[in-house]
């Protein structure tokens, strides 16, 4: 896999041994050109696997940046391709619930990019909101599968885009406020 933009785009990334599924390169290039810059924005990458979307989101200037992957076994080459980003990062391992009762830190950004199998995205929402690990103006990005039914709306959070890559998708959340789109 390679980096699709930005400072680190074309650097190569390996993926670990194990379970997992790297998200797409037309996937992660669309998602980051909408996002655009993300110069001193945080960003937490949920269910990290090779640490790639962490990388893409350093690589168009996002700081910090924490990696989040509930499988140890995955650690070294977390850590290996982490290597090369410059600015602030940090690797957690941790299961995604966990990490969001305990984090008590706000993000901007959010990518979460669990199993296609997983079946507790809507809860991860809700946790979200719950436990306010994304800041008032900050945006929320899940990657699930087309078949998988995720709601317009939460509790504390509004899908305000939805994308459709190949058999999957990738919703784009905010905080709801009230106020009208």
């Amino acid at each position: 896999m390679r980096i699709t933009g930005g400072k680190y785009g074309s650097r190569k990334v390996v993926c670990p041994k194990g379970e997992i599924r790297p998200a797409m390169d037309r996937m992660r290039e669309s998602v980051f050109s909408i996002l655009g810059d993300l110069t001193g924005q945080s960003f937490l990458d949920l269910f990290s696997g090779s640490g790639v979307i962490g990388i893409e989101a350093a690589s168009r200037g996002a700081a910090p940046v924490v990696c989040v992957e509930g499988d140890g076994k995955k650690k070294a080459v977390l850590s290996q391709n982490l290597s090369m980003v410059e600015t602030e990062k940090t690797l957690i391992i941790s299961s995604a619930e966990k990490y969001l009762k305990t984090c008590g830190r706000a993000f901007d950004l959010i990518f979460l990019d669990p199993p296609f199998p997983y079946k507790k995205k809507e809860q991860l929402l809700e946790m979200i909101d719950t436990y306010a690990v994304l800041k008032p103006e900050g945006r929320m990005l899940i990657h699930y599968p087309a078949e998988d039914r995720l709601p317009e709306r939460t509790e504390g959070l509004l899908r305000d885009r939805l994308k459709k890559y190949g058999r999957s998708l990738v919703a784009f959340y905010r905080p709801d406020t009230g106020a009208s789109l």
